[in-house]
């Protein structure tokens, strides 16, 4: 390599290292180190000489030069020679020392180079830095810095040096005037001293191992008196601490003397310290080293200063230790040391110390005093042993500390204690009784106590960590076995230890299984006096059951007791513990207990695994504990009927068969049994237990023990009776009330009437209520409402069976009416569980008939509450109900007499309902007041449950017979709502419940009935009509949607007959009401009623059509519901068969936009052919007659006017649309198809940027203002709609699809892709639609001649596009395959007789050829698009017309009068087409002439030209293999550069444009390797790497075509100043790529100095990947020398 070029480059990448993009940096940086790789010796030489040359670069600039340094020197220091070495040793010393001020980054990369470089170089850096390191001057912090950083990084090298190194330093120290020197000092002291510790610690790996400790002594006393007595007397906070931080490794070298000197001083002040720093991590680790040197002299001094020492590490090990701060973790750590070196040689006085801080109630004191005590016990247990008795009898008060960090800190010193012999010793029993009460405790009782800063975790609950120690200490640790057995049983029983069961089961028997198998035949329990331990009984009743039931236990009041088999899954799964605890106990519970419980537990426990607490039944699993009772076997699996071994209890007490036994088992639960007063569900289990053994106790026990269970029980919970008031006193009064009623029904009726109010009400009354402070209050107990309402059922029954009664006034009717309708409302709502409903309407139906009458609003009261109450009630299924019926009937229980007992409940409720509503009626017998009490009834019969819907019905069916039969007439009256009346019945006749369908007949039948009774006829008078409705019942039951609803159709019929003419429109108004049925099939069957009506009845409501279709209209709008959709459409078409005109004219008046409504009613007129027709010719007359828009000056500055929309024919437009959406105006529009395809098609392309008319802008802006949201109506969308729709109706279904796929429709609305959607249209047709094309294009050839350009550009797209297509197509890349592929759509044949219509092709290449020189460019483009569509259809017509296309599309390259050179773009994508089909002749003699037009466009501003011109490149390096290659291998090269480079482009489809020329320009170039691997990477759809790519081509281009370099990166050069950076950065890899893989004698084809002048300019580029992609190509011109 030249040293000239040499230097130039180095200099160009060290200049780079100033780009200000921190990643720029660490680029140069890693170029630098590349470079290092290669020629580590060169580059450290150009950094060198760098930094020395340039004095006043910035120091960050300095700092990466320096950091490149050191990684070339780390990685090569083997390869340095001496003068580089030392080369290198200069300048970083002097980069290190040039400034007295601490620049930190800088000076450390200078310093880390010396560092590097010492590692083989000791001794030549060491001379350098003490050649600064002079006595008598102050040296550079930097190289102290240095020369300690050594030390660590060569500790055998430079230790020999220390000696002479401190005694120079140590003068030095008295010059140090700044504290900052004065810390570097500090800094030194320690690494040297802990160096020197190492080197003495591996003297058997030293070079010198007659190093000693000694020969260090004297100075590093001289420096530790220094640094003691005077900087950290002195100094700063930071320089005290740094003094303290040196002293702790320079005392294990301080002579012993000297040590022991100093402790009494040095002790005292580092102490100090911890009252002056928050981080004391440093103080504790000098601490603990000062200490440990201390002890390894024997001092005696820290005897003096002892507790000072305990004190103040006491108080750090009491900070509060947060998780987020390693810091503070690391000091407790460090502190912990310290304790550990004092236990070692203080054990007495630091015991003496700690012990009696455990007394102090503060928790920080207490639980930092535990966590010391945790530690020694561990660390020093040698010194501890003798102290066992003491620590264990100073635990007595954090025992009794209530604080869970204390409770935490106490279960982890017994732990300890546990490993270590402590709970062996007396006391230690109480540690074991401690474990299990913190195993005892609730979750949520520790999660109160805890503070909101506190650091407890679940997982580090005391609860936790207790369960977890216990099961340790009892499974690990051998030693404890003696201890806690039996020790553990006596924590069984208490109930305070309930939470406990679970681990103490465990631990339990795990210890119980290792003394089996140590003495297998030996019983497990010795009592031998201890009176502590629990009886076997005991023990089989507390792990049999106890108490607090799952979803309770958290609970304070209960939170003392727990379920262990009863709820086997609460407390950590303490059922499964506590049987297996069981099953190992079993010889010393009972010794004829073994064999059973053997196979019993374990199917008791697999029974458990099965389950989870959510799907075990509770019932069973206590009928599995104890027994299985005769009359209950019904009830449970066969498991429990077949398995004997099942029934737990009973079979327990049966093997043991000792009466004896049993008692005092007995006996142990009933002692147990007011344990239980607060948890009645355990209570109850307990009592089944007590039950299940006096069953097999003695006669004389089983009386006793049930006298006294009878006498003990707790009446007032609400498990320990049944049926029952809520108090003694309740019980009475309910008893008196009953008294009267009986009192009242067995009375003689002469002297009840006198006396009811006064004594048997008022005395009922006072009964009822209670006073509380003088206040009468009513009770709640249902027991005592149902007396209230059973007596006085029974009274105001007694007084109707009066013979007075219909005299008799009862004053307080109105009070007891309101206070049944109370308890009324009192009930549940949904449910029939007790008979006070129908107890209390009972006695309303007696009040009702009684004098007074009921106000009008009370009696609205009891009719609702009554009827909500009764409707509500879910039914019970009964035989032959429907599905329907079935599936709505949620049962009440799976017992059959509650079934029973409901049904009976229900249809006497339901009795008493018909009673009382028959009773309100009779106090108003007109039709006014039938209607009255059916308005009642009408939200339940609308209802959308079906079981209140028929009992609705039901009832209005019997108020309606009764109302027939009871009604009087003696005079001719009107029947004025009898429409209203059958309006509201007659949908139910398709209710989805049969029932109710029966019922609804029945109501119109008996209305029918009453409407001839009403107008004179007799009772008894037989109507053939009405009758006729009876035997239309059958066919209301068959499940035929189609027979029920032509049953509907015939009840309709039947009604219109009798209805009076007057009550049509009503009943008519009505059932448009009752489209909107919840029911579908109420609705369904409304819709076939009216429109029966409007067909038997329609000629008499010719003046109510406009009240029909808004009473039409305001239906559509509450639903959308398809159903009432057709409803409304049925009824429009058939006002319209009679009245066309009219509805026509009165849907077009209608606003626009068209609502959804009128959109609906529209539809409806194209159910016809004929009426369709008929429709679409009045509108296609109004949209071609009138005027389509009108021009408007908006403002008086506007150079343009504009265009707005006239109203009628946008009216008839959207009318149009409707009409055509409809499927039945199919045969219409086919039998106008044309004339509507080319006048829709012309409406949209004069309306394209039309505005709606000034009254609908108007109202848009109104809605906008107001913030409601209002469907705006564009003139030209509503055209495209309509022509969308003609197509569609038209079975071109497949061109709208086409055109949305492809988007064609968006486009054709909007000014800019109106002429594209219109090609696409074309295609469409011509693909889709071509029988039909002639017709439409000869309308279409009489407007190309239009003087209105919009037209012309309209009809030439369409025209131009098609053409007929064929199979054959050329393979085009990017846009320009999608602008080919879009006009061709797809790739199949239209029918033949398009295909062979030769008159039309040649009539539509005439019509083209005459619009070439059209004045305007748009219709010269789609001409050439037109002329180029010749080879889709018709590619044997090509070669007969090449020579006037391929001038036609030359002269299109040559177009000067298009600005936007979209005429040149059409006609690149035709010469494309043509290429494979002209004559060759004729395309070689103009082959030339096409490749030097179209380069220009390779690097053109505009994506499209980019793409096309690159891919018609490709076409035409195809096209010229063979004679004319030689003549285009000059065309080939050139634009071998533009192609390589615009992959990068930051447009697609140019990259795929070039992907295919590059492999299209493979073969021309005669390079089998490299068409290959354009062949290879360029295929369509797969990945490129671009840079492996470029490498591999460049190496074949060098390879092959070495002359070519030269022009290949000037080329090159060229796309440096590309306006797109990732071109930019491209050509930079071009360049680099080229020179990688040149030869030497290349080498004269390169510019240099225009080369790396480029490339200075790019590392300036704004564009970081292109700066980066500069510095990458620099770093390979290494080759050039």
């Amino acid at each position: 390599m030249s040293e000239t070029y040499a230097k130039r480059l180095s200099a160009i990448l060290l200049d780079a290292v100033t780009d200000k993009d921190p990643q720029m940096q660490e680029q140069v940086c890693g170029a630098l180190c590349d470079f290092g790789e290669s020629k580590p010796a060169e580059v450290l030489s150009a950094c060198e000489e760098h930094l020395r040359l340039h004095e006043k670069l910035a120091h960050p600039y300095r700092t990466i030069i320096l950091r490149a340094m050191e990684i070339v020197v780390s990685n090569h220091i083997s390869e340095l020679d001496k003068d580089t070495a030392r080369a290198i040793i200069l300048l970083a010393s002097n980069e290190m020392t040039k400034v007295k001020e601490l620049v930190s980054d800088w000076q450390q990369a200078a310093s880390s180079v010396l560092v590097a470089v010492g590692r083989r170089f000791i001794s030549s850096v060491m001379e350098e830095l003490l050649s600064k390191f002079q006595p008598g001057l102050l040296p550079h912090p930097c190289t102290v810095h240095t020369l300690a950083s050594l030390s660590v990084s060569n500790v055998f090298g430079v230790v020999p040096f220390l000696t002479s190194i401190l005694s120079t330093m140590l003068p030095m120290l008295g010059a140090a005037k700044h504290d900052s020197m004065k810390v570097v000092f500090c800094c030194a002291l320690q690494r040297f001293s802990e160096s020197i510790l190492e080197y003495l610690a591996n003297l058997d790996q030293a070079p010198d191992p007659t190093v000693r400790k000694d020969a260090f002594a004297s100075d590093i006393f001289g420096a530790y008196d220094i640094l003691f007595h005077q900087w950290l007397q002195s100094g700063g906070a930071k320089l005290r601490l740094a003094v303290v931080e040196a002293l702790g490794p320079m005392s294990h070298l301080l002579p012993s003397e000297k040590l022991e000197e100093q402790l009494p001083k040095l002790l005292p002040r580092v102490l100090a310290f911890y009252k002056k720093h928050t981080e004391t991590v440093h103080v504790s680790k000098s601490l603990g080293q000062i200490l440990e040197a201390a002890v390894s002299v024997g001092s005696r001094t820290l005897d003096i200063h002892l507790n000072s020492l305990l004190a103040a590490l006491h108080a750090q090990i009491c900070v509060p230790v947060e998780s987020s701060s390693p810091l503070v973790m690391s000091n407790q750590k460090e502190v912990l040391r310290c304790f550990t070196v004092l236990a070692c040689c203080s054990p007495d006085r630091l015991l003496a110390f700690l012990l009696p801080k455990l007394d102090t109630s503060n928790e920080r004191t207490r639980v930092g005093t535990l966590q010391v005590l945790r530690h020694v016990i561990n660390a020093a247990a040698a010194q501890m042993e003798v102290k066992k008795p003491v620590i264990l009898s100073s635990m007595k008060l954090p025992l009794l500390d209530t604080n869970n960090k204390v409770k935490r800190a106490v279960v982890q010193v017994v732990s300890a204690m546990a490993h270590h012999g402590y709970l062996e010793q007396p006391g230690g029993k109480a540690m074991v009784e401690y474990i299990v009460q913190q195993c005892a405790l609730p979750p949520e009782a520790e999660i109160q106590k805890l503070g909101a800063d506190s650091e407890a975790l679940a997982a580090d609950s005391v609860r936790a960590i207790s369960v977890s120690t216990l099961y340790l200490v009892s499974t690990t640790v051998d030693r404890m076995g003696e201890v806690l057995w039996p020790y553990l049983l006596e924590f069984l029983v208490p109930i305070r230890f309930t939470r406990a069961l679970s681990p103490l089961c465990r631990s339990l028997v795990h210890l119980a299984q290792k003394r089996q198998e140590a003495g297998a035949h030996a019983p497990l329990i010795q009592y031998n006096g201890n009176v502590h331990l629990p009886s076997p009984y005991a023990i089989t009743t507390r792990l049999l059951v106890e108490h607090c039931g799952p979803g309770r236990w958290w609970r304070p009041q209960l939170c003392l007791l727990q379920a262990v088999s009863s709820h086997p899954y609460v407390g950590d799964g303490r059922g499964a513990a506590s049987l297996r605890l069981l099953n190992v106990l079993h010889q010393d519970i009972h010794p004829a207990l073994g064999q059973r419980w053997v196979t019993a537990i374990p199917l008791l426990l697999e029974h458990l695994d099965e389950y989870s607490e959510e799907t075990l039944s509770q019932k069973e699993w206590e009928e599995k504990l104890l027994v299985v009772r005769e009359e209950e076997k019904t009830r449970v699996s066969l498991l429990w009927e077949q398995e004997e071994k099942t029934r737990f209890l009973r079979d327990s007490l049966a093997v043991v068969s000792d009466n004896t036994w049993v008692c005092h088992l007995t006996l142990e639960m009933c002692k147990q049994l007011p344990n239980y007063n607060g948890t009645p569900l355990e209570k109850n289990f307990l009592y089944k237990c007590v039950g299940t053994t006096l069953g097999a106790a003695s006669s004389k026990v089983v009386r006793k023990h049930l006298r006294e269970l009878l006498e003990t029980a707790r009446y007032q919970e609400e498990r320990e009776h049944e049926n029952r008031s809520e108090s003694e006193a309740n019980k009475v009064r309910s008893a008196l009330i009953l008294c009267y009623g009986h009192v009242a029904a067995g009375a003689p009726r002469e002297l009840l009437l006198a006396r009811v109010e006064a004594d048997l009400f008022w005395n009922m009354s006072e009964c009822f209520s209670t006073k509380v402070l003088g206040i009468k209050v009513e009770t709640q107990d249902p027991a005592l409402r149902l007396s209230l309402v059973q007596s006085v059922c029974m009274a105001t029954q007694a007084i109707c069976s009066s013979a007075h009664s219909s005299s008799f006034h009862l004053s307080r009717k109105a009070e007891l009416v309101a206070q049944m309708v109370e308890f009324i409302r009192a009930e549940p709502p949904d449910s029939l569980k007790t008979p006070i409903w129908k107890k209390a309407m009972l006695a309303c139906t007696y009040l009702v008939t009684l004098e007074p009458a009921l106000e009008e609003q009370v009696q609205a009261d009891l009719i609702h509450s009554c009827l909500h109450r009764v409707m509500a009630v879910l039914p019970e299924p009964e035989e032959g109900d429907s599905p329907q019926e079935v599936s709505a009937a949620p049962t009440v229980g799976g017992d059959p007499q509650e079934l029973l007992l409901f049904q009976s409940l229900y249809l006497d409720t339901v009795q008493v309902l018909k009673d009382l509503l028959t009773s309100l009626l009779l106090w108003n017998m007109t039709p006014l007041g039938l209607q009255v009490m059916l308005e009642h009834l009408s939200p339940w019969i609308k209802s959308p449950r079906g079981h209140e819907r028929v009992r609705a019905v039901g009832l209005s069916a019997c108020l309606l017979q009764f109302f027939l039969q009871h009604l009087q007439i003696s005079a001719l009256v009107p029947f004025h709502n009898l429409g209203l009346l059958i309006g509201l019945f007659s949908p139910r006749c398709a209710d989805l419940w049969p029932a109710t369908r029966r019922e609804a007949v029945s109501c119109i039948h008996s209305l029918l009935y009453l409407q001839l009774t009403c107008v004179g006829f007799s009772r008894d008078y037989q109507d053939d009509v009405a009758e006729q409705l009876l035997s239309l019942k059958d066919g209301l039951v068959h499940p035929d949607p189609a027979i029920l609803f032509h049953t509907c159709h015939s009840i309709a019929q039947l009604i219109a007959k009798r209805l009076p003419p007057d009550q049509l429109i009503n009943l008519l108004l009505t059932l448009f009401e009752s489209l909107g049925d919840p029911d579908k099939n109420c609705s369904r069957a409304a819709s076939v009623m009216i429109n029966c009506l409007l067909k038997e009845r329609g000629n008499m409501l010719q003046e109510k059509v406009p009240e029909i279709v808004s009473v039409l209209r305001s239906k559509l709008q509450e639903t959308q519901e398809e159903h009432i959709l057709q409803a409304a459409q049925h009824s429009v078409f058939a006002l319209a068969t009679h009245h066309c005109a009219s509805v026509v004219s009165n849907l077009l008046g209608s606003p626009l936009p068209f609502d959804s409504h009128t959109c609906t009613l529209w539809r409806a007129l194209a159910l016809e052919p004929g009426l369709a027709a008929q429709v679409l010719g009045l509108l296609l007359e109004k949209i071609s007659k009138d005027v389509l828009f009108e021009e408007s000056q908006a403002f008086l500055l506007s150079s343009t006017p504009d265009r707005v929309a006239t109203l009628l024919p946008l009216a008839a437009t959207c009318a149009l649309h409707e009409v055509a959406s409809a499927p039945a105006s199919g045969p219409a529009v086919l039998e106008l198809y044309p004339q509507l395809f080319v006048a829709l098609l012309l409406r949209v392309s004069c309306t394209v940027g039309v505005q709606p008319p000034r009254q609908l802008q108007a109202k848009e802006r109104r809605s906008a203002s107001s913030g409601l949201a209002s469907r705006s109506l564009e003139p030209c969308s509503s055209a495209v709609d309509a022509l969308q729709a003609v197509l569609v109706r038209g079975g071109n279904e497949d061109v709208v699809q086409c055109m949305e796929l492809d988007g064609g429709w968006q486009l054709l609305r909007t000014s800019a892709g109106h002429e594209e959607g219109v090609t696409r249209l074309a295609s469409a047709m011509a693909k889709f639609a071509g029988p039909r094309l002639p017709l439409v294009m000869k309308l279409l050839f009489t407007t190309q001649s239009s003087m209105y350009e919009v037209q012309r550009v309209t009809s030439t797209a369409f025209l131009a596009e098609p053409c007929p297509l064929s199979d054959q197509g050329p393979v085009l890349p990017g846009a320009l395959g999608r602008v080919w592929w879009s006009a061709r759509l797809c790739p199949q044949l239209l029918s033949s007789n398009v295909v062979n219509d030769l008159m039309l092709l040649e009539s539509l290449l005439y019509n083209l050829m005459a619009r070439q020189k059209d004045t305007s460019a748009r219709v010269r483009r789609l001409v050439l698009h037109g002329l180029a569509n010749i080879t889709l259809g018709s590619p044997d017509k090509v070669q007969t017309h090449s020579p006037q296309l391929l001038t036609a599309m030359i002269g299109g390259l040559d177009d000067g009068d298009d600005p936007h050179s979209l005429v040149a773009l059409e006609a690149m994508v035709g010469l494309a087409r043509l290429m494979d089909l002209v004559d060759a002749w004729d395309l070689h003699a103009v082959l030339l002439h096409i490749a030097v037009r179209i380069r220009p466009f390779f690097d053109s501003e505009r994506m499209e030209l980019r793409s096309v011109s690159i891919g018609l490149f490709g076409h035409l390096n195809k096209a010229c293999r063979g004679d004319c290659k030689d003549v285009f291998l000059e065309q080939v090269v050139g634009g071998l550069v533009p192609l390589l480079l615009h992959l990068r482009d930051p447009h697609a489809p140019v990259v795929t444009a070039c992907r295919f020329a590059l492999r299209m320009c493979g073969p021309n170039l005669e390079c089998e390797e490299l068409a290959a691997v354009f062949q290879r990477h360029l295929q369509e759809g797969h990945d490129l790497h671009f840079g492996e790519f470029l490498n591999t081509t460049c190496k074949h281009l060098m390879r092959h075509f070495p002359d070519l370099l030269g022009r290949l990166l000037s080329t090159s050069l060229f796309y440096y100043k590309s306006s797109w950076e990732d071109v930019r950065a491209a050509a930079p890899m071009l360049t680099g790529f080229l020179v990688l893989h040149m030869e030497a004698e290349q080498r004269p084809q390169v510019d240099l100095e225009q080369l790396l002048t480029a490339l200075q300019l790019l590392l300036k580029d704004p564009a970081l990947k292109v700066r980066l992609k500069a510095v990458k190509t620099l770093g390979r011109l290494v080759k050039f020398a």
